[in-house]
């Protein structure tokens, strides 16, 4: 299995609404570090999983929807817990609508999943892994 692997990062705030989460159930900020893999059983005809460029503009697009924004305020969130899991699926989801809409070209066949690790800390991240192929 081959791999391509981008990083950016993104800062957001929310809350977590829970006394599960204790002191993060006040409004606080977060800057995520981002990691996107790509999986491929084989490369395409240029070589590569991926253009690595057009990984990076359209993580970014994603991300830009997330960007120093107050997730609590954002409708798509409504009534969801902002877990650092639950954000990684969002972005996993989103970037899987833009690489099947042609974001990453017209022949994406090869690729087979994509997975999305946010790191919040040095020391902890959490991450989301989902399939780019239907039924799977």
């Amino acid at each position: 299995m081959f791999s391509l692997t981008v990083r950016d990062h993104t800062m957001v705030a929310h809350s977590l609404p829970d006394p599960f989460f204790g002191p993060a159930q006040r409004v606080h900020g977060a800057t995520y570090v981002v990691d996107v893999t790509l999986r491929a059983a084989d490369l395409d005809p240029h070589g590569v999983v991926a253009d690595i460029g057009a990984l990076a503009r359209e993580l970014r697009a994603v991300l830009a929807d997330l960007d120093h924004r107050n997730l609590d305020d954002d409708p798509a969130f409504a009534g969801v817990l902002t877990t650092t899991e639950v954000l990684a699926r969002t972005v996993a989801d989103r970037l899987a609508g833009r690489v099947a809409a042609g974001g990453l070209g017209p022949d994406t066949r090869h690729l087979r999943d994509l997975e999305v690790v946010l790191g919040e800390s040095p020391v902890a991240s959490a991450g989301y892994r989902r399939s780019l192929r239907d039924g799977e």
